[in-house]
């Protein structure tokens, strides 16, 4: 048998009788009970090595039980929208974030936590996830199921509508956000929903543009832009123009993608136009606004003139900070809310001297 194992055999009408003398052999009979009882070992967990296995198993399951606990984190903290990190990235330090904080508190109540926590701080370990990149890869991992889990949903329905809209961020790079709205048939009752797939980064605001980004993303998700059945837009030219817009340009590849405008923008252009029409709430909107611009210090000078007749503070009437903060214009509605029956008495009387103030300036 050792020729047909290492040289092999030329004589193959005898191959039968070598096989039949080699099974009967002493060498095979005792090997062949060596690969039962390991067998047998192996299916009853009897090894040699058994012990060594169980530690690596108990250690697989620690790591697996860590694991979930971190994930459990990081899907609450990403679910109500809160900052993961702090000013470091150390246990039980000041400011180490919320993520690190959570940990922490997890760790009075969870041996296992407890005992991760133990070996971070006597150094037996350096691979303890509790890092910035573990955070931000965790992240990356749930949004991907997600996104999965969306599309899923749009392509079983096939048919779709989109809503895009733009809006700078703090660096003025121009992000456009991408919301996809479908029939929900997985719940009971179907419901209509709308998921947002994320932001685009777009070099210029024309029509053009957002069209090709839009369309590469639809592409990019592995879903057909005919499939698109309804859009909608704000009320800039750029989105719904009927020549360049990103309506027309959808409207040339899919006709049936019918174009809605944004509800929410034609309602602030309908209150717009009510506001204007109503001379009280111009007078009273125009108050606020010389509230929070620099017009200035003459403006202010005039203001705390005319508020020295009035008990009122100070800062329910004006207010300096910047025309287009947003801040500013949230405060001054607050601060003007609390003491709205003496602003109201103050803003009338204002503007009864105003023409007198106007005429002292030329």
């Amino acid at each position: 048998m050792n020729q047909l194992g290492n040289e092999g055999i030329k004589e193959w009408k005898n191959l039968g009788a070598r096989l039949k003398t080699h099974e009967t052999s002493n060498e095979h009979i005792v090997n062949m009970n060596a690969w039962i009882d390991l067998e047998l070992r192996l299916a009853n967990n009897k090894t040699i090595d058994k012990s060594v296995q169980e530690r690596i198993d108990k250690e697989k399951e620690h790591w697996r039980n860590v694991l979930v606990r971190i994930i459990a984190i990081v899907k609450s903290l990403a679910k109500n929208n809160l900052a993961f990190c702090g000013n470091n990235e150390k246990i039980y330090q000041e400011n180490n974030g919320n993520f690190l904080s959570l940990i922490e508190m997890i760790t009075k109540f969870d041996p296992i936590m407890l005992e991760h926590v133990r070996r971070i701080q006597n150094s037996d370990i350096h691979n303890h996830y509790l890092g910035h990149r573990i955070q931000n890869e965790l992240i990356q991992l749930l949004a991907s199921e997600v996104k999965n889990t969306i599309l899923k949903k749009i392509k079983e329905v096939k048919y779709f509508s989109v809503i895009l809209d733009c809006t700078p961020d703090l660096s003025h790079q121009e992000q456009m956000s991408l919301i996809l709205r479908c029939v929900d048939i997985s719940t009971s009752p179907i419901r209509v929903e709308e998921y947002f797939l994320g932001f685009l980064k777009v070099d210029d605001t024309s029509g053009k543009r957002f069209f090709s980004e839009l369309a590469k993303e639809i592409e990019n998700l592995k879903l057909d832009i005919n499939d698109i059945r309804g859009q909608g837009y704000d009320n800039g030219s750029n989105m719904k123009g009927k020549h360049q817009g990103v309506q027309k340009r959808l409207l040339e590849l899919n006709p049936r993608a019918l174009y809605t405008p944004c509800d929410c923008h034609n309602l602030t252009l309908v209150l717009f136009d009510v506001a204007n029409s109503c001379v009280k709430g111009v007078s009273f909107f125009g108050v606020l606004q010389l509230k929070s611009t620099e017009e200035s210090f003459r403006m202010e000078r005039f203001l705390k003139e005319k508020l020295a007749k009035f008990d009122v503070k100070s800062e329910t009437v004006f207010l300096r900070y910047p025309t287009n903060s947003k801040a500013c214009r949230v405060y001054n509605m607050r601060t003007t809310k609390s003491g709205l029956d003496e602003t109201i008495n103050v803003v009338f009387n204002v503007l009864e001297d105003l023409p007198s103030y106007y005429e002292g300036e030329m």
